[in-house]
């Protein structure tokens, strides 16, 4: 399918979208500056040139996702269910822990005091590629294989939304909330680096800290949605059979699921469990995507973006 530069229904779709974003954002959500990049970006996109556009549409379901992590804002998950402080941490140390100079602590409370600057950015670094190299990912599908891009990123959508009910259906406080509140709620604290501080000041930046501070939902430790993504990029690597690729990505697996629990970010169930959300998606896109007319619609929606 070719494009005209403005074609006039799709124009006049995506600016009552942007319109529709702009109220949304202003009138619920409460609007700020990284929302006017993210529709700039969208528009620009759309408007340059016919290839842009069809990246635009590939790249949808991220779009789709980013919007739909950015709403948690407007109703918390700990307004929804209690949140649970004590509980993971129990579980967490009955099932990993071990004797540490003569008590019992969790892998995490020994990397509180257990600490290397090498592990440091090594930490950080794996930590930032949870979604720079599933994007990149997908941007070189979109020059090689613009059917598997779409089956990828709604799988991505998929994995989010799976971790997205658990946040709601389980508020959990991470590791680093009961290293520094102890064991009593507290919902008006802003997200927290953790771990990955040392990473900003052993490079001198405020990398990690502007991050957390902007998070937006701070009791979503369980699923470790950074330990999901990766299995979901490595198993389409495997599956289009690039060796190198999938030699690079399960370095990167094993390395944000080890910095997850290093920083302080998770526990090991966490981990665990988003995990699962990653085999959960694999198994909706093999049962459902693939072998039903879901299958027949993206192959519809391939066609256009080529």
């Amino acid at each position: 399918m070719s494009f005209e530069r403005f074609p006039r229904r799709e124009t006049t779709i995506m600016l009552g979208l942007a319109v529709a974003y702009l109220l949304w954002t202003s009138l619920v959500v409460g609007i700020r500056t990284d929302h006017f990049v993210f529709l700039g970006l969208c528009l620009t996109l759309f408007f340059t040139t016919g290839t842009t556009r069809k990246v635009f549409l590939s790249l949808a379901f991220f779009g789709i996702y980013w919007v739909i992590y950015d709403a948690m804002r407007v109703l918390p998950n700990y307004e929804v269910n209690p949140v649970h402080v004590q509980e993971p941490y129990e579980i967490e140390k009955a099932l990993f822990g071990f004797e540490y100079l003569g008590q019992r602590v969790t892998p995490n409370e020994y990397f509180a005091v257990n600490t290397h600057p090498v592990a440091d950015v090594l930490s950080g670094l794996f930590y930032l590629c949870w979604v720079p190299v599933p994007m990149a990912f997908a941007l070189w599908l979109f020059f090689k294989d613009k059917r598997t891009l779409l089956d990828f990123s709604l799988s991505f959508l998929l994995v989010n939304l799976f971790g997205f009910l658990l946040y709601y259906a389980y508020p959990a406080a991470a590791p680093w909330y009961v290293e520094l509140h102890g064991f009593e709620e507290n919902f008006k604290i802003p997200g927290n680096e953790a771990g990955l501080a040392n990473f900003d000041r052993i490079l001198g930046v405020k990398l990690f800290n502007g991050m957390y501070a902007k998070n937006a939902n701070v009791f979503a430790a369980i699923p470790s949605l950074h330990s999901a993504y990766p299995l979901v990029t490595l198993y389409f690597g495997v599956k289009m059979r690039l060796r190198l690729a999938s030699l690079v990505f399960l370095v990167i697996l094993l390395g944000i699921w080890w910095a997850a629990v290093y920083s302080r970010h998770h526990y090991i169930i966490d981990v665990i469990l988003g995990a699962a959300c990653a085999v959960a998606t694999i198994l909706v896109y093999e049962k459902l995507i693939l072998r039903t007319r879901v299958n027949g619609w993206m192959g519809k929606y391939a066609d256009i973006i080529r």
